[in-house]
């Protein structure tokens, strides 16, 4: 018998176009006839039989059996009377006599990881949340991306605050304290480390079992939202970490779901992740990509989120990747790259932008695949930003150099300005930077502490005026000099102390400054937002450039991040008179306060290519903004 509700939903799930399969598949509450409920699907093809089995029937395997639907593939049943937060899993019978115990991979909503049953499904409904955030949407949904401000905070929610005894903060409680401080220190936007549920803390959420359900360890879907609407209201971005390239092997998970490979591929080289230990994705079959798709649509819709940062594109693209020869079978054109991940990056960045055409979809990918952030009709992959992994490696390994070698390591600060506009970046200092003995940012500056504080002081300056947005891992802004723990809160107690304060305090300073100055982001996409004044002073260890705007205004950044003081420095600049707007050795911030003059006027001596110059002094690990007044 046909039933045109669930026909054509199904018919596209395996085709590969069902993107909101999350309101075909898993338990949604209904009524049939005068008998309220919920009805369960799940999509199980290699099943000999599946039924439901939860609280409500004592967890018995027999009762409440599934019958198969049309296509013989996916198993449905209507139970009566179930509620919302009933715990329930899915019992899977296979053909060569196995039992498997599943949870519901489009679950809504999870048990914690140290409930009773562990990692059971809940029964949950969407439908009673009332949103605040209209306003927003609305000014974000008219504004151009590329030509704003943004200013990353990443967060790892389970570790930015915990209670003296331990335990998380909620999301309600996140709502009031993080909300707060984020926009008192002047971020556009946060970024959460994947908050999808998962059964492990130490994969810091990277290791996803549950696509459709938000972790249950700080409440509710409802409590999230909650969250995101307080940030909204606040005129602050929300962009989550989302996983698509692979899923760890829990027995209760993705892995195996029916007791044969279906959401991971069945080819030896393409099934495994070696180095992680986790399955990858089979991008090649209909329903995965409906299923992956509709997690991302879910996740923008549902929890109006401003977009997704996608994890590990490099691992799905390439066929080798983290593999030796003979590990892996080419293409069918004898290359190394997925055609089927390709195909599904593209139709996944296609079915967001028709959407949500003002979602930020940002791709996590450390090669030089060409075209990651250029429209899917140009032939690119169809992003809109891409971390900038290049510029982020170069940095970390000179400002990781002592002074005195840091001339040997010049082009490391240049390099990024040869390919700084093919695509469009977000420059990170992320999570994986300070961790597993990377050092902390202020633990990998050379010198003494004070010289350590410098250097952190003149390179957050750096990034923040150079091309392209930002983004910073939580404890860089207060100094922290311990690695990242997932298991422990961020230090703010270090805010006691005058350094650690007054770095926080110039991070607030130029956060506010970066937003409020066009030229640091409107033109991030060719040379006619950035020009070269002093690229080449290696020996010194000193960069002289300018941002412009769209109108012509200029910001001069000069740094210099060698360990010596400079006397009568002599930089060319158009005729004027230049006033300081910032500077990173101010004493307020805790540097020397060297810097007295306040307003350089330049004199007929020419260098760097100009017949006019300013000449200044410039203490060691600063970093100086200049506008032209006139």
């Amino acid at each position: 018998m046909t039933n045109m509700q669930t026909d054509f939903p199904l018919y596209l799930f395996h085709h590969g176009e069902n993107f909101n399969s999350y309101e075909l598949m898993g338990a949604h509450p209904t009524k049939q006839g005068r008998k309220h409920g919920y009805v369960f699907r799940v999509w199980a093809p290699h099943a000999k039989s599946v039924s439901v089995i939860g609280e409500f029937n004592q967890w018995n395997t027999e009762t409440h059996v599934m019958k198969r639907m049309i296509d013989e593939e996916t198993f449905e049943l209507f139970i009566p009377s179930l509620k919302q937060f009933d715990v329930y899993k899915y019992c899977i019978k296979t053909y060569d006599g196995r039992t498997l115990f599943k949870a519901d991979p489009y679950a809504f909503h999870t048990e914690t990881p140290d409930a009773v049953v562990g990692n059971a499904s809940k029964l949950y409904n969407f439908n009673d949340f009332s949103w605040s955030d209209k306003a927003y949407l609305d000014k974000r949904d008219h504004t151009n991306i590329y030509a704003s401000p943004m200013n990353i905070y990443e967060v790892n929610l389970l570790s930015w605050k915990q209670h003296s005894d331990g335990r998380y903060y909620t999301y309600r409680e996140l709502a009031s304290e993080l909300v707060s401080y984020v926009s008192k220190m002047g971020y556009t936007h946060v970024e959460f480390m994947p908050l999808t549920e998962h059964p492990f803390d130490g994969s810091w959420g990277y290791q996803v079992t549950g696509y459709f359900a938000i972790t249950s360890r700080l409440g509710t879907p409802h409590d999230f939202m909650y969250l995101v609407d307080c940030f909204h209201k606040a005129g602050i971005g929300v962009i989550l970490d989302w996983v698509p390239a692979h899923f760890p092997k829990d027995s209760f998970g993705l892995y195996e779901f029916d007791g044969e490979p279906l959401y991971e591929s069945s080819q030896w080289d393409r099934m495994e992740n070696k180095g992680w230990g986790t399955r990858r994705f089979d991008y090649g079959r209909n329903e995965v990509v409906s299923f992956l798709i509709s997690s991302a649509i879910f996740l923008l819709e549902k929890f109006h989120l401003d977009g997704l940062r996608v994890d590990a594109v490099a691992s799905m693209l390439y066929l080798d990747y983290d593999k030796e020869p003979g590990e892996w079978v080419p293409n069918i054109y004898g290359e190394n790259k997925n055609l089927e991940a390709l195909a599904f990056l593209r139709r996944l960045n296609e079915a967001v932008f028709e959407r949500f055409p003002n979602a930020l979809m940002i791709a996590e990918e450390s090669t030089a695949w060409p075209m990651i952030t250029k429209p899917t009709s140009m032939g690119g992959v169809g992003f809109n930003f891409k971390w900038n992994m290049g510029w982020m490696n170069d940095v970390l390994r000179y400002i990781s150099a002592n002074p005195v070698h840091r001339q040997y390591e010049h082009n490391k600060l240049t390099f990024s300005m040869m390919y700084a506009f093919s695509e469009n970046y977000v420059l990170p200092i992320s999570h994986d930077e300070v961790v597993h003995g990377k050092a902390s940012l202020i633990g990998k500056m050379p010198g003494d502490y004070y010289e350590k504080f410098a250097g952190v002081r003149a390179f957050l300056s750096y990034m923040m005026s150079h091309p392209g947005k930002k983004l910073n891992f939580m404890g860089s802004e207060i100094g922290q000099f311990k690695e990242w723990n997932y298991k422990e809160g961020i230090e703010f107690f270090l805010t006691q102390y005058p350094l650690h304060k007054k770095l926080s305090a110039m991070v607030k300073e130029i956060n506010f400054l970066y937003k409020n100055t066009p030229a640091f982001y409107e033109i991030e996409d060719s040379w006619d937002g950035f020009e070269w004044l002093a690229a080449d002073d290696a020996d010194r260890n000193f960069l002289a450039y300018q941002r412009k705007d769209r109108a012509g205004n200029t910001v001069v950044v000069i740094i210099n991040f060698s360990g010596s003081d400079y006397k009568d420095y002599k930089l060319g600049l158009p005729k004027g008179s230049y006033k300081v707007i910032f500077n990173s050795d101010a004493v307020r911030f805790g540097g020397s306060g060297a810097i007295r003059k306040h307003v350089f006027h330049t004199s007929k001596t020419f260098s760097h290519g100009k017949e006019n110059s300013i000449t200044f002094d410039l203490p060691k690990l600063t970093c100086v903004y200049l506008i032209k007044t006139h």
